[in-house]
């Protein structure tokens, strides 16, 4: 399998993001079954593990989820085995989502993520602000090994690098959402591992939904995403329709193609799809073994140049 270097550690090219397991994808997944996908997703290879505080929602039974506490729970025997990836600067209110990212909120945030991974230390901090100096500290306490900025622009990711080093940007990426490749000679220049979310663009590139798919308005975001709507799937046949040539061609699924894509094109991009389902789970794993040339990368660029994905599926 392909690897990526983030820091001084080398790690298998596909990570797992947490977050559809508590929040953003309807109800939680049961406790025990959550901790059971994330130790089935260990036990196949995967060792990059991302999570964040406000990673949270309400079980059925009115209990809260938190995210942090399963991951925890489910690696605390392999935990040096595994890298830890939590994030802060975001919380929940009853106003809704509010953001800080202060010093004392940072400390906060910390040590509330270490008590709830039930560990002394995270592998990297996450964080949408440039707070640096707040992050040396943190890292000659030992309290985490590398840092890194959530949505970051070039003018943050060179201030912040200026106080200390940048090991990692997290930032959206897929066939869907190529904004952020501006970024990628900054990145080189200063050797920062590319961390992607939304790589299977919300599981839309997976063809797990179909047009007749209803999501809960209330626990699920895809519910007011234009693409998964019948104009939306519409307007994406084409775009399937270029996956499916290519996964027949690589005897792999369009959920695979659309990974390899990314993983293929930049040694130092590392995508963390994430699942309930531990087949899924295995299939975007194995993603990490398809190989595609930098023609068949630059082929899939150049279709997909043609299709403007900022209005996509706009009801």
């Amino acid at each position: 399998m392909r690897t990526v270097k983030l820091g001084n550690e080398v790690l298998n090219a596909v990570g797992m993001g947490f977050m559809g397991l508590s929040h953003a994808y309807g109800a939680p997944t049961e406790k025990n079954k959550a901790i059971e996908t994330i130790r089935a997703a260990y036990d196949m290879g995967y060792q990059m593990f991302d999570t964040a505080e406000c990673y949270i929602g309400t079980n059925p039974d009115g209990l809260t989820s938190y995210n942090e506490e399963l991951v925890g729970t489910a690696l605390k025997d392999v935990r040096d085995k595994v890298f830890i990836a939590a994030k802060f600067g975001v919380t929940h209110t009853a106003e809704g989502l509010a953001m800080d990212s202060s010093p004392q909120r940072i400390r906060k945030s910390v040590e509330g993520s270490l008590e709830k991974l039930g560990t002394d230390h995270i592998d990297l901090k996450v964080e949408p602000e440039v707070v640096a100096d707040v992050m040396q500290e943190l890292i000659n306490e030992g309290k985490i090994r590398y840092w890194g900025i959530s949505e970051t622009t070039e003018e943050y990711l060179r201030r912040a690098d200026k106080v200390c080093h940048v090991s990692a940007i997290q930032n959206r990426y897929s066939m869907m959402a190529r904004e952020h490749e501006p970024i990628f000679p900054v990145r080189e220049e200063l050797g920062v591992t590319y961390v992607t979310f939304s790589t299977m663009a919300n599981g839309f590139l997976s063809s797990a939904c179909k047009p007749s798919d209803q999501f809960d308005n209330r626990t699920d975001f895809r519910a007011h995403m234009p693409r998964y709507t019948e104009k939306g799937f519409a307007k994406a046949q084409e775009l399937m329709e270029l996956l499916e040539k290519f996964a027949e061609e690589k005897k792999v699924t369009k959920g695979q193609i659309s990974l390899a894509s990314m993983i293929c094109k930049k040694p130092y991009i590392l995508p963390i799809p994430g699942s309930r389902k531990v087949e899924r789970l295995q299939e975007n794993f194995n993603a990490g073994n398809v190989e595609l040339s930098e023609e068949e990368v630059a082929l899939i660029d150049q279709k997909f140049d043609g299709m403007d994905f900022r209005t996509y599926g706009k009801r």
